[in-house]
Protein backbone atom coordinates (compact mmCIF):
# COMPACT_ATOMS: atom_id res chain seq x y z
CA UNK A 1 0.00 0.00 0.00
CA UNK A 2 1.02 3.62 -0.38
CA UNK A 3 3.26 5.00 2.31
CA UNK A 4 4.91 1.66 3.04
CA UNK A 5 8.66 1.59 2.75
CA UNK A 6 9.89 -0.72 0.07
CA UNK A 7 13.43 -1.99 -0.14
CA UNK A 8 15.13 1.40 -0.29
CA UNK A 9 18.92 1.06 -0.39
CA UNK A 10 20.77 2.33 2.64
CA UNK A 11 22.80 5.52 2.50
CA UNK A 12 25.95 3.44 3.01
CA UNK A 13 25.15 1.12 0.10
CA UNK A 14 24.35 4.06 -2.18
CA UNK A 15 27.58 5.79 -1.16
CA UNK A 16 29.52 2.66 -2.12
CA UNK A 17 27.62 2.45 -5.43
CA UNK A 18 28.37 6.08 -6.18
CA UNK A 19 32.05 5.83 -5.23
CA UNK A 20 32.80 2.50 -6.92
CA UNK A 21 30.56 2.50 -9.99
CA UNK A 22 28.98 5.88 -10.74
CA UNK A 23 32.21 7.87 -10.44
CA UNK A 24 33.95 5.29 -12.64
CA UNK A 25 31.30 5.87 -15.30
CA UNK A 26 31.59 9.65 -14.90
CA UNK A 27 33.91 10.04 -17.88
CA UNK A 28 32.93 9.31 -21.48
CA UNK A 29 36.38 7.91 -22.31
CA UNK A 30 36.06 5.32 -19.54
CA UNK A 31 32.68 4.27 -20.91
CA UNK A 32 34.23 3.93 -24.37
CA UNK A 33 36.99 1.78 -22.86
CA UNK A 34 34.37 -0.50 -21.32
CA UNK A 35 32.62 -0.87 -24.67
CA UNK A 36 35.95 -1.61 -26.38
CA UNK A 37 36.69 -4.29 -23.80
CA UNK A 38 33.25 -5.74 -24.41
CA UNK A 39 34.56 -6.62 -27.88
CA UNK A 40 37.44 -8.55 -26.30
CA UNK A 41 40.59 -8.13 -24.21
CA UNK A 42 42.92 -5.28 -25.23
CA UNK A 43 46.21 -3.76 -24.21
CA UNK A 44 46.77 -0.06 -23.58
CA UNK A 45 48.27 0.55 -27.03
CA UNK A 46 45.29 -0.98 -28.83
CA UNK A 47 42.85 1.03 -26.72
CA UNK A 48 44.81 4.26 -27.26
CA UNK A 49 44.89 3.74 -31.03
CA UNK A 50 41.23 2.76 -31.32
CA UNK A 51 40.05 5.67 -29.16
CA UNK A 52 42.53 8.18 -30.62
CA UNK A 53 43.69 9.08 -27.13
CA UNK A 54 47.22 9.34 -25.72
CA UNK A 55 48.42 6.16 -24.04
CA UNK A 56 49.07 7.84 -20.64
CA UNK A 57 45.46 9.07 -20.60
CA UNK A 58 44.14 5.58 -21.33
CA UNK A 59 46.41 4.19 -18.60
CA UNK A 60 44.99 6.65 -16.06
CA UNK A 61 41.42 5.70 -17.01
CA UNK A 62 42.25 1.99 -16.82
CA UNK A 63 43.75 2.49 -13.36
CA UNK A 64 40.46 3.99 -12.15
CA UNK A 65 38.40 1.20 -13.75
CA UNK A 66 40.74 -1.41 -12.32
CA UNK A 67 40.79 0.14 -8.84
CA UNK A 68 36.99 -0.06 -8.82
CA UNK A 69 37.01 -3.65 -10.14
CA UNK A 70 35.24 -2.87 -13.42
CA UNK A 71 38.18 -4.21 -15.44
CA UNK A 72 40.80 -6.81 -14.67
CA UNK A 73 44.36 -7.01 -15.94
CA UNK A 74 46.57 -9.92 -16.81
CA UNK A 75 50.24 -9.78 -17.72
CA UNK A 76 51.13 -11.37 -21.06
CA UNK A 77 54.91 -11.16 -21.30
CA UNK A 78 55.80 -7.46 -21.46
CA UNK A 79 52.20 -6.50 -22.14
CA UNK A 80 49.25 -6.07 -19.79
CA UNK A 81 45.93 -7.15 -21.25
CA UNK A 82 42.71 -5.70 -19.87
CA UNK A 83 39.23 -7.18 -19.93
CA UNK A 84 35.84 -6.54 -18.40
CA UNK A 85 35.64 -7.86 -14.86
CA UNK A 86 31.86 -8.24 -15.09
CA UNK A 87 29.88 -8.31 -18.32
CA UNK A 88 26.80 -6.91 -16.54
CA UNK A 89 28.26 -3.38 -16.65
CA UNK A 90 27.59 -3.34 -20.41
CA UNK A 91 23.98 -4.37 -19.78
CA UNK A 92 23.66 -1.47 -17.33
CA UNK A 93 25.19 0.97 -19.83
CA UNK A 94 22.93 -0.31 -22.62
CA UNK A 95 19.89 0.13 -20.36
CA UNK A 96 20.95 3.68 -19.56
CA UNK A 97 21.40 4.42 -23.27
CA UNK A 98 17.90 3.07 -23.98
CA UNK A 99 16.48 5.31 -21.26
CA UNK A 100 18.36 8.26 -22.76
CA UNK A 101 16.98 7.58 -26.25
CA UNK A 102 13.45 7.29 -24.86
CA UNK A 103 13.82 10.53 -22.89
CA UNK A 104 15.20 12.39 -25.90
CA UNK A 105 12.35 11.07 -28.05
CA UNK A 106 9.82 12.15 -25.44
CA UNK A 107 11.40 15.60 -25.12
CA UNK A 108 11.48 16.09 -28.89
CA UNK A 109 7.79 15.18 -29.14
CA UNK A 110 6.91 17.61 -26.34
CA UNK A 111 8.79 20.51 -27.93
CA UNK A 112 7.61 20.02 -31.51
Amino acid sequence: SKGECVDIPSEKELQLLHTNVCKSLGDTKRIQILYMLDEGPCNVSDLAAALDTPQPTISRHLAILRRNSLVSAERDGQMVVYQLADQRIINVLDSMRTILRDLLELQSSIFV
